[in-house]
C-alpha cells in the first residue's frame, strides 16, 4: 500500500491525520500543499481545494479520502489496531464530542481570530494582523484552556481513561498555538501535564519539526521539557 498525504504542516485538520497514521504506525508519504494559493492537482483531488487529503494506492484501486474526519474514520475502519476511540461507549461519544468542540467551536472562537491573523493573513499576504483581534482570540483560548484544565484535572486522558482521537484534535488544535508561543502553560498545569505526555509520543515527534519559510516557532516549541 502507498500512502500519501497532502497536507499544510501548520494546519490543525492535517496534523490529526498525521499523528493518527503515526499512531497506528502507517507508513506515508507527506506532501505539503499551498492550499491557499489554490493548486490545481489538490483541487482535482478535493473540491473544497482543503487540506488534508489521503491518497492510498495498491495493485486493486486507488482511493482517495478527503476532509480529516473522513480520513480518520477510514483509518479506524481499516486499522482498528491500536483503536483510537476506545471500547466503552461512553468514552467514544465523549471522544467525538470533543472532535466537534475543537473543528467547530475552537476553530470558529480562537482559530478564526488569533491563527487567522498570525499565520493566515502572512500568507496570503492580506496585510499587517489586527490586534484587538488577536487580543479577542487569546481571550477566547483562555476560556478554552480553562474548560480543559477542569476535564484533565479528572481524567488520563481528554476523553477518559485511555487515548483517543479527541487527544488528537486537542492537541492538533493547540500545537499550532504554541508554535507561534500563544499558550499560557503556566496557568493551566493539568493541560501542560497532558500535553507534556502527548509531546513525548513518538507520532508527535514529526510535528515538532515542523517549520515554515518566514515563520520561526517559539523557542520552547520542539522542548520535551518546557
Amino acid at each position: 500500500m502507498e500512502r500519501i498525504l497532502y497536507h499544510f504542516p501548520l494546519d490543525p485538520a492535517s496534523r490529526q491525520v498525521r499523528l493518527a497514521l503515526g499512531e497506528k504506525r502507517l507508513a506515508f508519504t507527506p506532501e505539503p500543499v499551498r492550499y491557499w494559493e489554490q493548486p490545481a492537482e489538490l483541487a482535482a483531488l478535493n473540491p473544497s481545494g482543503l487540506t488534508p487529503v489521503l491518497v492510498e494506492t495498491d495493485a486493486r484501486r486507488r482511493l482517495v479520502v478527503c476532509e480529516s474526519r473522513a480520513i480518520l474514520d477510514h483509518l479506524e475502519e481499516q486499522h482498528p489496531s491500536p483503536a483510537l476511540l476506545g471500547d466503552d461507549p461512553a468514552e467514544r461519544a465523549e471522544a467525538r464530542r470533543l472532535m466537534q468542540w475543537f473543528d467547530r467551536k475552537f476553530d470558529s472562537e480562537v482559530n478564526a481570530l488569533l491563527l487567522y491573523e498570525k499565520l493566515e493573513k502572512r500568507l496570503a499576504k492580506l496585510g499587517a494582523p489586527d490586534l484587538a483581534h488577536m487580543r479577542l482570540g487569546r481571550e477566547a483560548l483562555r476560556a478554552h484552556l480553562t474548560y480543559l484544565d477542569r476535564l484533565l484535572a479528572e481524567r488520563d486522558w481528554l476523553a477518559g481513561r485511555r487515548l483517543s482521537l479527541a487527544d488528537f484534535a486537542a492537541a492538533a488544535h493547540l500545537s499550532v498555538i504554541d508554535y507561534f508561543g500563544d499558550i499560557p502553560w503556566r496557568d493551566v498545569p493539568s493541560v501542560k501535564t497532558w500535553y507534556v505526555k502527548l509531546k513525548s509520543r513518538p507520532c508527535f515527534r514529526p510535528l515538532l519539526a515542523d517549520r515554515w519559510p518566514g515563520l520561526a516557532p517559539a523557542g520552547h516549541y520542539d522542548d520535551l521539557d518546557f
